[in-house]
């Protein structure tokens, strides 16, 4: 049994998830470990999500509805300042909860073994796109396991303290908040853990354009909330650097491309033929076509969001603080 000072109180936010939220819930309620409540911020949404959450908790009472916030970072404070209890446990519309995942996200909270704790989030494509989305773009369950892991908002889990002392999730940030948030955890001397076992399913982006979407915002993200700066810098010195030795037009740099383009693509390449392994052949030829293509729309689209990012965190500094 909980007490007090290890009650959980799992939260998420959500928008216009009229066609996911039921699933969430479900995975929610299914838990090994029960959380002591659970809240779910909506955030104006224009359909049916508030509706159906009302309906799951006339039939549950350790559900509740409340309203708040403009985007993901202000819902997800909302949520957290309806909280009742000491132990956050966060995540998002669009995501199913493995049955453990409650039990292994606050366990090393519980047991004082860290004050910040992230999970695995678990691609799962339903098409040969959508793998080859995955396997370009998200790290596998062993990748993620290095001293500088940050945890990811749709699977996270911290004492209400923690929120409290670095100020909340930045609302003036629209995306890359969860990680300006671990980041800023870690700089308060926060010890940080990665739980591989605390699973959340999730399924990628199933187009070209929704892809290259989400990386934009990511980037732009990235330049308004500082973050990631070396990285975007030598994205855009390799293609720089590629682009130069391809209009000399000769074999050897030709052959210096290829070589560094395969070492590029090695990874993702085993993630698709391993993780998301394609089940024909000919789903597999139209993976290894696609994969280059995926990479290049991820990369061109952090390239073009970064240096708009720039310019709105310019804006932002610029502008006169709001008076009282």
């Amino acid at each position: 049994m909980s007490t007090p000072t290890d009650a959980i109180s799992l939260v998420c936010t959500v928008r216009d998830e009229e066609d996911n939220i039921g699933a969430l819930l479900e995975s929610m309620l299914a838990q090994t470990h029960l959380p002591d409540e659970i809240v779910v911020n909506d955030c104006k949404s224009l359909d049916r999500t508030a509706e159906i959450v009302k309906a799951y908790a006339r039939r549950d009472p350790m559900i509740r509805l409340v309203h708040g916030g403009v985007n993901i970072s202000s819902g997800r404070n909302s949520a957290i300042l309806h909280a009742r209890h000491a132990i956050i446990a966060c995540t998002d519309a669009g995501l199913r909860l493995a049955p453990t995942w409650l039990e292994h996200i606050v366990r090393p909270i519980v047991e004082d073994d860290a004050d910040l704790v992230g999970g695995y989030p678990h691609p799962a494509p339903q098409t040969t796109l959508e793998g080859v989305i995955a396997a370009a773009n998200y790290r596998d369950v062993h990748e993620l396991a290095t001293r500088a892991f940050v945890p990811y908002g749709q699977s996270t889990a911290f004492r209400i303290d923690v929120w409290r002392a670095v100020g909340g999730y930045p609302e003036w940030l629209d995306h890359c908040e969860d990680i300006f948030f671990a980041n800023r955890a870690r700089a308060y001397g926060y010890r940080i853990r990665y739980e591989p076992r605390a699973v959340v399913y999730f399924r990628p982006r199933a187009t070209l354009p929704s892809l290259a979407r989400q990386y934009f915002n990511y980037a732009r993200g990235d330049a308004v909330g500082g973050l990631f700066g070396t990285r975007h810098a030598i994205r855009y010195s390799t293609y720089a650097t590629g682009l130069a030795l391809l209009s000399r037009r000769s074999h050897a740099s030709a052959l210096i491309c290829a070589v560094g383009a395969s070492a590029y693509l090695k990874r993702p390449y085993r993630r698709f033929l391993t993780l998301f392994r394609p089940t024909t052949v000919t789903a597999m030829l139209d993976g290894i076509a696609l994969l280059p293509v995926v990479r290049a729309t991820d990369d061109l689209a952090k390239m073009a969001g970064y240096p708009v990012g720039l310019l709105q965190r310019y804006v932002r500094q610029r502008r006169p603080p709001a008076s009282d």
